[in-house]
């Protein structure tokens, strides 16, 4: 079985991430949706809020699976099984970023491998910065987010469900 981590702070999960585990899911056997701790970018949700938003939204498809970690990316891969990293890359200015991470996973661990892929181009301009923004400024999120991540905005944010 070939397993493939899809890691990152999905915070939150938006529909950009949800097309790249589509994506993703029609390649690899198996595909987990890791949600890393990562406290240093001070996240609206918590680890477990995260990854509850996460694993609702991926609950119907049937080889991907939600799961939070702490630690080395390239222990945890290892840890898991699985063959590869992927990372979605929204625009050229996503690729210096996600290329040096690549090069450290290699350097840190050979047999790791980094597959970029790309959201549709109706995702592009989608970030969870943005959606945070949009959200906290009363904007309708809607259109950007799983059903499930909108209401837990509106929670956490104090707007009316």
């Amino acid at each position: 079985m070939r397993t493939v981590i899809y890691p990152g702070s999905f915070d939150p999960l938006h529909n950009g991430h949800l097309d790249v585990v589509r994506r993703a899911a029609r390649i690899f056997d198996e595909v987990i949706v890791a949600v890393a701790s990562n406290e240093g970018k001070k996240p609206l949700f918590t680890v477990d809020e995260r990854y509850e938003l996460v694993r609702v939204a991926v609950q119907e498809l049937p080889n991907v699976r939600a799961e939070h970690f702490d630690g080395l990316l390239v222990s945890y891969v290892l840890d898991r099984g699985a063959c590869a990293v992927v990372r979605g890359l929204r625009a050229v200015s996503d690729f210096e970023f996600e290329f040096q991470l690549a090069l450290m996973n290699r350097k840190l661990n050979e047999r790791v491998e980094t597959l970029f892929l790309t959201p549709k181009d109706t995702y592009t301009f989608v970030s969870s910065r943005l959606v945070k923004e949009i959200a906290r400024l009363g904007g309708d999120v809607t259109p950007f987010v799983p059903e499930n991540v909108s209401r837990a905005l509106r929670v956490k944010l104090g707007q009316p469900a």
